[in-house]
């Protein structure tokens, strides 16, 4: 069965996978750019091959979401899936459902910072990025590689939250904040909770480690070195975007504008006293 690791684009979780990657296919928790990938995306084309031709079709694409886990799940091992899709429902088809679905962690991040990052990573104008975060709608057509991106369904920013974390009994929620301000005590609780469902093998010597080699400055740098494999391009210039961006220097007091700030503020008024942003 699976154990998400679910977010919003742009929210923390390819960190929080990293982090994971280091603790189940390392013994002394320090971070290779090839476990990452042990980790996998979902969707992915390799899992829908057999059903989809077309990977731009939602609708061609909903229909077998849960075949392809049902699938994934007949070894009946515990596994580790990073998404971006809404944990929705599209004309009566599930994402997802209690017999493939084991545990879910969700990371979310203040939509004030989300935005910024957006607009990096798909090289939008802040404008596009605030109907794209507002669209109930919105399905994601990632182009970082042929080889695995399809469309995937996010809704608006407070959609997906919703949907992920409502009637979720076995959620974990992990708040981008708290882990830029204590990672490894965050760690700690995502290590417990997954502890619950699949045992971990940590110590404390091994989850400094995997702090300390999982850092935004470390990860720059493999970007920077050529071994990261998931960066968007820009449309105009085919050039890779880059993915590890501002880190903490992404602090939207410092880059938005009132007006756009008052927008998401009022747009995503409920979730965010929720969570403590306001």
């Amino acid at each position: 069965m699976i154990i998400w690791l679910a977010s919003y684009p742009k929210s923390g979780n390819t960190w929080v996978r990293a982090m994971l990657s280091s603790l189940l296919y390392t013994d002394d928790g320090c971070f290779n750019i090839k476990n990452l990938y042990k980790i996998r995306q979902y969707p992915e084309r390799k899992y829908f091959k057999d059903f989809v031709n077309d990977f731009r079709n939602i609708h061609e694409i909903k229909k077998y979401w849960i075949l392809s886990q049902d699938k994934l799940n007949l070894d009946n091992k515990v596994k580790f899936f990073k998404t971006h899709n809404a944990l929705c429902k599209l004309d009566n088809y599930l994402f997802s459902n209690s017999e493939n679905t084991l545990a879910t962690i969700y990371i979310v991040r203040d939509p004030r910072n989300v935005i910024t990052s957006i607009v990096n990573h798909f090289n939008y104008t802040y404008e596009q990025t605030k109907i794209f975060m507002f669209n109930s709608a919105q399905v994601a057509y990632p182009d970082v590689d042929a080889s695995y991106g399809m469309a995937t369904i996010l809704g608006s920013w407070s959609d997906h939250y919703n949907h992920w974390t409502k009637n979720n009994s076995r959620l974990l929620v992990v708040k981008y904040e708290d882990l830029i301000l204590n990672t490894e005590n965050e760690l700690k609780k995502i290590i417990s909770f997954i502890n619950k469902y699949k045992k971990i093998d940590s110590n404390e010597e091994k989850i400094k480690n995997c702090v300390k080699t999982t850092s935004f400055e470390n990860l720059k740098k493999i970007e920077e070195e050529g071994f990261f494999k998931e960066n968007m391009k820009n449309k105009k210039t085919g050039d890779k975007i880059k993915f590890f961006y501002m880190g903490k220097k992404n602090k939207w007091e410092n880059l938005l504008g009132k007006k756009i700030i008052l927008e998401i503020e009022q747009k995503f008024s409920k979730e965010m006293k929720e969570l403590n942003y306001l």
